[in-house]
């Protein structure tokens, strides 16, 4: 593909998911990159000086007008968002990213974008679909009908209905993606907004590096999911952006596993055993949940293909080198 002359967006590109495509994206020589985040540069997981970078809040609707003008792609994957503790705990906070999809829609529309990207979510699924820690993988139809997890879920589902609808009524090329659980190096592993493999990671190797020998897991540790290493997120979203797929379609592993089998796992990884302290009083989310590719392995013949044990390998080392500098 000759990108070449193409120009891009990338919306919430200072955060772990948006850096790894910025860094893509040079790879393959596209003319124009303008990377947009609210936080401070010095706070972007990942900056690179080639290309344009911005610090704005794009809830208003007069920044996503000058992001998008003359572009002919744009990836929003920008949210208030975090791990299980934090979207609990902030579900006003997530609902104000609709925000920033609409006025991202409505912005591309007025700008004749070519190609618009949404980074939905595995949380848009029907909670009673999610009870079983045996679960046997969500399938796209089971987001209807709808029962969202509250406040981040929604939000997500009600973006993924805007991106329809403007594909529908305004004949933007929409194309959307439900992640489930993204991780990886160059992302966040404290402070209250990381995700599990990024926390089991950092409490090893805190009890490895302290000789404390034990850790807290939320929850009784026997909650499912499938989690899902950066670089196939990275190939699946562009894979579908410039595809002729218009509906929602999961990107995610199907390597479902229980937390103490990712603790077991990044055991491992550390060469130590540990005392496992449970927390039952902690944020836990749903009881099981992962993802099934069957839709996108028919339709791409495709699906992601990095080992949990191998991608927790490589997002261990990355956290150590942070823990121990």
């Amino acid at each position: 593909m000759n990108n070449s002359n193409k120009s891009v967006v990338v919306a919430g590109g200072g955060g772990f998911i948006g850096g790894h495509l910025v860094g893509d994206l040079i790879k393959q020589g596209y003319s124009s990159i303008k990377v947009i985040d609210i936080k401070p540069l010095k706070e972007w997981y990942q900056v690179f000086p080639e290309v344009r970078n911005v610090v704005a809040d794009l809830k208003s609707l007069e920044n996503t007008r000058s992001a998008v003008e003359g572009v002919d792609e744009v990836y929003n994957l920008a949210a208030d968002m975090g791990g299980m503790g934090f979207i609990e705990n902030n579900k006003a906070l997530c609902m104000l990213s609709s925000l920033i999809n609409t006025h991202l829609l409505m912005s591309s529309q007025e700008a004749k974008v070519g190609r618009y990207f949404y980074a939905s979510s595995a949380c848009v699924y029907s909670e009673d679909k999610q009870l079983s820690v045996d679960n046997p993988g969500l399938k796209e139809s089971d987001a209807y009908p709808a029962m969202p997890e509250d406040g981040y879920g929604w939000e997500k589902l009600f973006s993924e209905r805007m991106c329809r609808h403007f594909l529908e009524d305004y004949g933007i090329t929409t194309r959307v993606a439900r992640y489930h659980n993204v991780y990886g190096p160059d992302g966040t592993w404290e402070g209250g907004r990381e995700k599990a493999p990024a926390a089991i990671c950092r409490k090893v190797i805190s009890a490895k590096i302290s000789g404390s020998q034990e850790i807290e897991i939320w929850g009784d540790g026997e909650q499912t999911r499938s989690f899902m290493y950066i670089d196939d997120c990275i190939k699946g979203s562009q894979m579908l952006l410039h595809s002729e797929v218009e509906d929602p379609i999961n990107i995610g592993s199907s390597q479902m596993v229980t937390i103490n089998q990712l603790v077991t796992i990044v055991e491992e990884i550390a060469g130590i055993k540990i005392k496992r302290n449970y927390n039952l009083d902690a944020p836990k989310g749903v009881r099981g949940r992962s993802s099934d590719n069957s839709l996108i392995e028919e339709l791409f013949d495709w699906s992601p293909s990095i080992s949990l044990e191998l991608g927790m390998e490589k997002t261990y080392k990355w956290i150590y080198d942070q823990i121990t500098k």
